[in-house]
């Protein structure tokens, strides 16, 4: 734990997480909140849909124009804490500091086993919450048939990946550390952070989330390594928006 900063210190550290948060996750966790209240206003969960990677026009053209605008404009938000992280009194490269130089190979293993130990227990939590009930039928590609659907839904993977694992951890854990916060109270926090703007899917997304954070903030605090879970995450994405009909062959409900 690193020492408590100034007050005033203190109230940067904290603008800086709310702003950040506010123009990306946090507010997605927002709408994801009020969109479950919507759904159970409705009716059961598990009638409802959860539909990801949605078309934008009817025209195909337009809508890649769309596509590509929308990926490009949700990493803005990840431009801006890489900013404000290289503005830190600590002179460490910030590749480094972020975990994301070195054994680029030995990154994408790591990167591999994370991924299938998540995969397997995503399958299971969304079977199991479907069978209960309280997960709603997740739909992850809804662009059509396109020569451009699979490199823009694998851009899609990638931007994932890189948004939510570099905020939360490259950014989020590392302003948390700064405001003197313990680890496992920084993996906890940040693993309910990241479940939170899963709840549109249901109860069930959430509680893998959270396990997921919880494996993620540990492996990123004991290791210090960002590029393994960057990849995991990109790999779990490409994955499901690929080939989708895994979530049927699970599909309980």
């Amino acid at each position: 734990m690193t020492d408590a900063p100034v007050p005033r210190e203190r109230t940067r550290l904290w603008f800086e997480l709310g702003l950040v948060a506010a123009l990306s996750l946090g507010q997605s966790a927002v709408y994801a909140l009020v969109r479950l209240a919507d759904i159970v206003s409705r009716g059961p969960i598990s009638e409802a849909q959860a539909k990801l990677n949605t078309s934008q026009s009817p025209r195909p053209v337009f809508d890649l124009i769309y596509q590509l605008l929308g990926i490009g404009f949700a990493l803005v938000p990840v431009v801006l804490a890489l900013y404000l992280l290289s503005r830190d009194a600590d002179r460490t490269p910030l590749a480094q500091r972020l975990g994301i130089a070195g054994d680029r190979a030995r990154d994408l293993g790591h990167g591999v086993v994370i991924f299938l130990v998540i995969g397997i227990g995503t399958l299971l939590i969304y079977s199991g919450g479907r069978a209960l009930g309280i997960t709603a039928e997740v739909q992850p590609a809804n662009l059509g048939d396109h020569w451009w659907t699979i490199p823009v839904l694998l851009l899609a993977a990638a931007k994932n990946g890189i948004l939510e694992e570099v905020l939360i951890f490259g950014f989020g854990a590392a302003r948390l550390q700064s405001l003197g916060c313990r680890p496992w109270t920084i993996i906890v926090a940040l693993a309910v952070f990241r479940a939170s703007y899963h709840l549109y899917q249901g109860i069930g997304p959430f509680l893998g989330n959270v396990a997921m954070g919880i494996i993620f903030g540990w492996w990123f605090m004991r290791r210090g390594r960002l590029m393994p879970l960057v990849w995991a995450h990109f790999l779990i994405d490409a994955v499901g928006f690929l080939a989708p009909g895994i979530l049927d062959l699970v599909d309980l409900g």
